[in-house]
């Protein structure tokens, strides 16, 4: 089995409400429009929510997979997104807990796993064996990270206007 994992861990302080970040980290289009790599995002009649997300990574050039996932909670102090049952290829659980420091400052915890997994490493892409899981874990694990960062830094800066 060709297995990529890429895991993202961070915490962020934001100069807002727990309310105001709560509402801004679980409305999908501010993923569309601010996070670097979402191709597009869509919820369909089933209430499954499709992620389609594209990374460039060396060796191989460009690609994009696709994500079916549900939302798991969608608490006070938490949202998690996880793969739907039943997935066997492309993994992928983001999550958001909130916790207040003031009135205005709440800090956030982002964490991130994307993971895809195929019988062979051409079933992913052409040039994915030759570069090998290894690299493209960690090229991934690096890409989601800048991701991640860049939507922070968007979302900080519209919701602390």
């Amino acid at each position: 089995m060709f297995t990529i994992r890429a895991v993202y861990n961070d915490t962020a302080e934001i100069k807002t409400n727990i309310e105001a970040a709560r509402q801004f980290f679980s409305d999908i289009r501010n993923f569309i429009e601010l996070m670097p790599g979402i191709e597009s995002i869509h919820t369909d009649l089933k209430g499954v929510t499709h992620w389609k997300i594209y990374a460039e990574v060396p060796l191989i050039g460009t690609f994009s997979e696709k994500f079916a996932v549900e939302l798991l909670e969608n608490s006070e102090d938490r949202i998690e997104w996880s793969p739907i049952a039943g997935e066997t290829r492309n993994f992928l659980r983001y999550s958001a807990d909130f916790m207040e420091k003031g009135v205005n400052s709440t800090m956030v915890n982002f964490s991130q796993i994307v993971e895809m997994r195929r019988k062979s490493a051409r079933e992913l892409h052409l040039l994915a064996g030759v570069a090998g899981e290894t690299m493209i874990s960690n090229e991934m694990s690096r890409r989601i990270g800048e991701m991640i960062k860049t939507f922070v830094q968007k979302a900080k800066n519209k919701l602390e206007k």
